[in-house]
Order: C-alpha cells, then structure tokens, then sequence
C-alpha cells in the first residue's frame, strides 16, 4: 500500500493536500543620513508587524538612529559589514545576497545625497550597492527626506525623473519624509493590488 509523502499534509481523505501557509513578504529598509532618519525605527516596527525586515543604514544615518530601540528580529547592516562579509575569491557578497533575498526595497528617508548617488548610477556604499544590483522586476520605494531649499533645487528634480524612469515608486510627503505609517500604508495598499510570487 502506498503511503503519502510525510511532508504532505491532507485536510480530508481523498481530497487535495493542503497548501503550506504562505511565507511573509521579505522587506528590505534603508536609511540615508538626514535628520528624518529619526524616524527610521517606528518604519521597521510598522513594517514588522507584517513581514521580514533586514534593514541597511549609511553611515551617515547612524548618527540619526537609535540601533538599540530597533525591533529584536531586525538585522541591521552597514558599510563595515560590506567589508567584513567577503574575505575570499568564491565568498558571497552581501548587498547580492541582500537583493536576492528581498521582495522589495524600501529606502526611507531618501537624502539629497543618495538620490544624486542613485541618479548618477554610483556605487560606493552597501545602500547603493544594493540599488545598482537591483532586479528591477521588484519593487523598489522612496521616501525622500531633505530641506526644503534642497528638495527644491532643480537637481532634485532632474534625479527625480532619472530614478521614475528605472520604475522607482515615490512616497510623496510634504516638504519633508512621509510619516511612517503613510510608507507602511503606501507599500500595503500597492501590495494588495499587485501581490508579490513569494516562493
């Protein structure tokens, strides 16, 4: 008599077997160096109550967050690690390993610096490693934050549209970063309608 494979679950004889219970989306946040990165902390405790979170700061933005009051279950990563995790031909690297493992980016606060960084196609930290290496069949959001003067400067908008054009989702706020839970809310409703192959 034939047995059923022990890793499949039935919910009735004779009928199909039960799908495993899906996966949660895997979330990676990112932080620039602006005084909105403040706010870096509430946006993985909103994100956590939903999904995977790993999250990367620059390390301009390390001056802006409280590390110890980020969620337990959040790995936070910064240039340093970029350096330490590879040390031979054949080594993984990490912001490859960070963008296979991500469903989505979400890089919020977005500085004037990073956004021209970005723009340009420069790659000198783990953040804009990440981005330079993006599967652009994944989403990615921005939230800039930036002074007012800065966000109104021509430049911004010229980085602006060059970013739109590789399929960047923009998180508007006013004069300054989206609240954190208009970014969690943004990234929901976006989710609800275009739902991720989570595999």
């Amino acid at each position: 008599m034939a047995h059923p494979d022990p890793g499949t679950r039935y919910a009735e004889r004779g009928k199909a077997p039960m799908d495993p219970a899906p996966r949660k989306p895997r979330i990676l946040l990112a932080a620039c160096g602006c005084v909105a990165a403040i706010k870096f902390v509430k946006i993985c405790e909103y994100f956590c109550d939903w999904a995977e979170v790993k999250a990367v700061a620059t390390q301009a933005s390390l001056r802006f967050i409280d590390i110890a009051s980020l969620p337990n279950n959040v790995d936070l990563y910064t240039d340093e690690h970029e350096r330490s995790f590879w040390r031979k031909l054949g080594d993984n690297v990490l912001h490859i390993e960070l963008r296979r493992w991500a469903d989505l980016m979400v890089i919020a606060p977005l500085s004037a610096n990073t956004l021209a960084k970005i723009a340009g196609g420069m790659s000198d930290n783990l953040l804009t490693c990440v981005v330079r290496s993006w599967d652009h069949s994944k989403p990615m959001f921005i939230a800039p934050g930036m002074h007012t003067f800065t966000w109104r400067n021509p430049f911004t908008e010229k980085h602006l549209m060059s970013v739109d054009e590789l399929g960047f989702c923009f998180i508007p706020g006013d004069d300054s970063m989206a609240e954190p839970s208009e970014i969690d809310s943004t990234v929901r409703v976006y989710l609800e309608s275009r739902p991720l192959r989570l595999n």
